[in-house]
């Protein structure tokens, strides 16, 4: 036999078997609550006025725009419905509304500040269906990218987040702020002009 060592065949990525580790230990908060949420998020929020606490974005009578807290990509935005509703057939006419304003109003903020290339769009409805609060309907908007995968997707089955929270949550509260501005004008002069014409 050789004195020489054979050398070793370097391992493929895909044959390595076990679990890859990711050091984040921000989730640990989430992990901590994540079998028994003690109570409903969406009404929590809706009923609170804590918007930069909350990541709150926008708000109507009966719908409220906020960023998830654990997204699965920078400016992943949820729309809820403010009421403990859980389908669609359960809303009221105003209130599947003002979900669906919050939603193009979301479209228009992400295509301002962020320009995605596309948007997934999903629904949860029941917990065997993935839903973590089953019970309050609510919408995921995902914004994506075409060349938002780099080597951590690839090679880690890993998304990188490159914005914080309270950044995220700024940009697109001041491109919200900047989209809304014209239609409170709109509607304030066409208040004007009623009160005009009934003196």
């Amino acid at each position: 036999m050789s004195a020489r060592a054979t050398p070793r065949r370097p391992r493929s990525p895909r044959a390595a078997v076990g679990l890859d580790r990711l050091w984040a230990p921000w989730r640990m908060a989430w992990l901590a609550k994540a079998d028994a949420p003690h109570g409903c998020l969406f009404c929590r929020v809706a009923a609170a006025r804590a918007d930069r606490r909350d990541l709150v974005l926008a708000r109507r009578a009966d719908a409220v725009l906020m960023l998830n807290r654990y997204p699965y990509a920078s400016a992943h935005l949820m729309v809820a419905v403010r009421r403990h509703a859980a389908r669609f057939r359960d809303l009221r006419p105003a209130e599947r509304s003002d979900v669906l304003d919050l939603v193009s109003l979301a479209e228009r903020a992400l295509d301002a500040e962020y320009a995605p290339h596309g948007v997934n769009y999903g629904l949860n409805v029941g917990r065997v269906a993935g839903a973590g609060f089953p019970g309050h309907l609510h919408m995921h908007l995902v914004p994506r990218w075409d060349g938002d995968t780099n080597f951590m997707p690839a090679i880690a089955q890993t998304r990188v987040l490159p914005e914080a929270l309270a950044d995220t949550w700024a940009r697109l509260r001041n491109a919200i702020t900047s989209l809304e501005r014209p239609s409170r004008s709109k509607r304030s002069a066409r208040g004007g002009a009623r009160g005009a014409t009934q003196r």
